[in-house]
Order: structure tokens, then sequence, then C-alpha cells
């Protein structure tokens, strides 16, 4: 029998015993895996084309829930083991839970996203009319890049609110036979002004306004004629007038379709991925948790990209007190409940773009195709507006996803002088919970079309879900 020689030297050995082995997940994981992750998200693009607001994400969630056995939360019941509930708050966001077999005072297993995304908003009285051509004013939400808004198809979403009381749902611009909107720019030749503006100012926000409209009204008489054909089209098809859009919440969003990316179709482009991808993943956790030992709850909440305040911003009280309700329903005490639970903030972080090397600490740095990321702590310069996971959770969640062959990997959000951003984590620190950010790698994240990696999005769903069920 003979023996193979070892030729490797004491180096390379110490090496291959010490060195860092994170590689790429579609080379080290097998077919079968690969397949998963691109049959896992043909779900996630219907969603992304079905929720583009966070009205809308809270309303597809619901129905996913119904369909896997969920009903409305009543304070009322005694839940049983792996009973299935869900507490919409505002039609913005949602709790969706499933009744655990250990007492409450044991603890929840929580994951957290956010279903709004970077939009342009119209104001609350929007409609002008400017040399004939007929226009929506718009104030835009959240951080973006002004300047990429312009040119691109536009959708209108969200509700109105009639005089007499009455709700109308809008939705246009996202079926080919409807029209859809768009913000106009200068041509390349007469922008040598705007050219000289800084790149912040290269559009400023009073000039994203959305055309609506441009064919006069039959009546040389009056004027405002192509404002007066827009609001009569209006009017004929919703029965509203100009003062309806005093109580209305109608955001502007890319009409794009979420696509496969690429020859090989390992990327998603989609808009709103940052949070709807790791608010999708962790929904189809919940709805596949089965049996689980602790409490689990997905919250999809609203806000987070204005800081999270409102009544549907987890800065707000309204997690806090569904658990205090929850608690009280079996004798349990709120603050005994959250103080042994634990949660992972389900946000983003930024993939390593290689187009833009320097903005990047490449060895502190998410992959696409490197799997779920696990961010110890975002913020920005000097980690202001961040939880911070301690290293003994950090431990804690490397240990589980490591026994469960969940790829993953971690990084921060660009260089420490450069980067930062904020996530729910520390809202959720707040309520005395350990918390640690879990999420998607993105890139081009806040612009009107982001990419993300069918590899790390399944692997996220299934982070989440092992996350659960330990």
């Amino acid at each position: 029998m003979s023996i193979e020689k070892n030729n490797k030297s004491k180096a390379e050995e110490l090496k291959e015993k010490l060195f860092s082995k994170k590689k790429n997940g579609c080379v080290t994981e097998s077919e079968n895996v690969i397949k998963e992750a691109d049959s896992f998200c043909e779900g996630y693009k219907t969603f992304l084309d079905a929720a583009k607001t966070e009205r809308e994400a809270c309303a597809e969630a619901v129905k996913l829930a119904e369909k896997n056995g969920f009903s409305p939360f009543d304070k009322s019941k005694k839940y049983q083991p792996n009973d299935r509930f869900y507490f919409v708050n505002r039609n913005k966001s949602v709790i969706l839970g499933v009744m655990g077999s250990e007492p409450l005072e044991n603890g929840l297993r929580i994951s957290a996203a956010h279903i709004d995304s970077p939009r342009l908003d119209l104001k609350q009285m929007p409609v002008y009319e400017s040399d004939e051509i007929c226009y929506f004013k718009t104030h835009y939400y959240g951080g973006i890049k002004k300047y990429q808004w312009p040119t691109i198809p536009l959708s209108l979403h969200g509700v109105i609110f009639k005089s007499d009381g009455s709700r109308v749902d809008v939705c246009i611009g996202e079926n080919d036979d409807e029209p859809a909107f768009c913000v106009s720019d200068l041509l390349p030749h007469l922008a040598q002004e705007q050219m000289k503006r800084t790149p912040g100012e290269l559009i400023k926000g009073e000039e994203l306004n959305i055309i609506i409209g441009s064919r006069p009204f039959k009546d040389d008489e009056v004027s405002e004629r192509v404002k007066l054909s827009v609001l009569n089209l209006l009017f004929e098809k919703y029965g509203i007038t100009e003062d309806d859009f005093l109580s209305a919440e109608l955001e502007a969003v890319p009409a794009f379709k979420a696509r496969d990316i690429g020859f090989d179709r390992a990327l998603i482009g989609a808009y709103g991925q940052d949070d709807r991808v790791c608010a999708y993943t962790a929904l189809q956790a919940i709805l596949n948790c089965r049996n689980p030992k602790k409490t689990c709850l997905t919250v999809l909440t609203d806000k987070e990209e204005t800081g999270s305040d409102g009544n549907t911003g987890l800065n707000s009280s309204y997690l806090k007190f569904f658990v205090y309700t929850l608690a009280e329903m079996y004798g349990a005490k709120g603050h005994d409940v959250l103080s042994a639970s634990e949660c992972l903030s389900a946000d983003v972080n930024a993939a390593f773009d290689p187009t833009f090397p320097d903005v990047f600490d490449k060895k502190n740095s998410t992959r696409i195709n490197y799997g779920v990321a696990v961010t110890k702590f975002h913020g920005a310069r000097g980690k202001s507006g961040t939880s911070d996971a301690s290293a003994e959770f950090v431990s804690r969640m490397r240990l589980l996803l490591d026994k469960n062959q969940v790829i993953w990997q971690t990084g921060e959000l660009g260089r420490v002088d450069l980067g930062g951003g904020g996530t729910v984590a520390m809202y959720i620190a707040n309520l005395d919970v350990e918390v640690i950010d879990v999420g998607v790698p993105v890139i081009s994240m806040h612009a009107p079309y982001e990419l993300t990696s069918k590899f790390d999005v399944y692997m996220a769903f299934r982070a989440f879900s092992v996350f659960f069920a330990d």
C-alpha cells in the first residue's frame, strides 16, 4: 500500500489552519443548493412586483400568512403551541407570530425587517400646470441620489380618502396597458450651467416634478386647461377632486419589474430590495416555522428610511406594547419576556462593488455570493447610531449558522470615515433585547434599481429559519 507524501510546508499547513476560509458560496456549495436558491427567488421576484410600498407589502404579507394558517391576533384567546397569528398596525406594519412550546418567560425569537423604501412622495397639494404641462410636486422620502430619479418610468401607488370619508386605492403604471409617469431632465446640449452644480444639487428637490399630462381641455375660455383636463380624468376614474389630495398618501416608485441580471441569471435587479429582500426572507421563515420551542415573531415595519419615527416605525412602542399584551395573556411580565429575547435585525449591507473600490475596506466588506451578512454594528463615524452586538451574541450566531450549514459572512458598510448607515437594531436593543443585524448584501443600494445575489437571498431565508427552529 502506497502512502502519498504530504508536500505542504509548515507555513502552508499553518495558513490553512489559521487563516479565514470564507469563500464564494457558488463555488463551495453543491449544484442542488444553487438550484434551491434559484427556485426560492422566483417567489421573491413575484413579491417585489406586488409589494412596492409599505402598505402593499403589509397587505401581501397578510395574504400569504392567511394562506399558511395565520389568523388575526385575539388577545382574549389562549394560544396553544404552534398556533399562528398576525397583528396589523395601521396597514403599514405587521407582526406575525407562531406560539412556542416553552413559557414566554424564556424569551422570544424575533426577526425585524422594514418594508419602506426610498421614493418620491406627493406633496399635500401636488397638482399644478406650467406652460401647458401638468405636474405632480413631490417630496422625496429617504436617502436618495436625486439625479437618479429623472427619465425613468414611474408608477403611482397609495390611497386617497375623499371628502365623504370613502377610500380609493391607487395603483397605476405597473401594467403595460397603463400610462406611466416621469421626471424630466435637461439635454446635454443645454446643460452647461446645470453640470456646474455639485452632484447633490445636480437635480434639486424642487425639480423632482412628475409629468402627468399635456393635452389641454378643449375650452379656450378657461386658464390651466391641462390641469383641468387631468383633474377631470381623475374625477371620472376615481371620483376625486383636488382637495382630496389633502387626505391622500401617494407614492411614485420605479415602474421596473424584478428581473434576472447577467447571462448566468445569478443576480436579481429590482426596486426596493432594501429592505424587502430581508422582509420576504424573514416572512417566509415565519410562514414555514413549525412547532418552535420559543415563541417566534417576524416584524415587518415602516419608516426605517426616515429614522423609524412615527407610530408605524420601531422607534415607537407598538412592538413593546404587543409583547406586553402577549405576556399578560399568560401571566408573564413584558419586560421579563423582552429581556430574555433575541432578535435578528433583518437589514441589508452594502456589497463590495469593484467599480468603486476606494470607498470600501475590502477585508471588512460583504460580497455577493458569499452568503448572508452578519453585521456586528452599523452606525456612522465613531459607531454613532448603532447597538453594536456583544461578542457573546456574535459567537452564538456564528455557532448556530455553522452548525446548520448556513453560508454567512461579515462586513462593515464602507470605510470608517466614509461609511455609515442605520437599522432598526438600536431600537430593538433599547427594549433590552439581544440583537444583531443579519441580511443580504446589496449593490447600488438606495438606487431606483438594486442588485442582490440569489444565493445570498436563499441563505438569508435559511438563517432566519434556523434561528426560529433553534
